[in-house]
C-alpha cells in the first residue's frame, strides 16, 4: 500500500533552515506528481510547494516563495522540502501529499511538526 514517511521537523529560531525529507513506497513513485502540505493549529491546510513527477515544474505557495525550494530524488523515492529564513509563521505540521486519479485518491504521510521561535 502506498506510504509517506516524512521526517526532518524539529525547534528552529527564526531565520535558521530546515530541510524536511518524505520517503514513498507502495507506488511508482517517479510518476506521480509530488507536494508539500502544512496546517497549524485552528488554521486550514495550506498547499506550500509541489513538484512535478519529472522535476520539470515547481510551484510555491506566495508566503514561501524565495525561501523554501521543493526538490525530487527518483532514484531514492524521496521528496524533500528545504526550508530557510524561516518565520514563526511558518510554524506548523507539515505533510506529504500525492494522489491518483480514476477514482481520485489522496495519500498523506503522518507528516512532522516544524516550531520556530526564539
Amino acid at each position: 500500500q502506498v506510504q509517506l514517511v516524512e521526517s526532518g521537523g524539529g525547534l528552529v529560531q527564526p531565520g535558521g533552515s530546515l530541510t524536511l525529507s518524505c520517503v514513498a513506497s507502495g507506488f511508482t513513485f517517479k510518476t506521480y506528481a509530488m507536494r508539500w502540505y502544512r496546517q497549524a493549529p485552528g488554521n486550514e491546510r495550506e498547499l506550500v510547494a509541489h513538484i512535478s513527477s519529472s522535476t520539470t515544474t515547481t510551484n510555491y505557495a506566495d508566503s514561501v516563495k524565495g525561501r523554501f525550494t521543493i526538490s525530487r530524488d527518483n532514484a531514492k523515492n524521496t521528496v524533500y522540502l528545504q526550508m530557510n529564513s524561516l518565520k514563526p509563521e511558518d510554524t506548523a505540521v507539515y505533510l506529504c501529499n500525492t494522489w491518483s486519479n480514476m477514482p481520485h485518491t489522496e495519500y498523506w504521510g503522518q507528516g512532522t511538526q516544524v516550531t520556530v521561535r526564539s
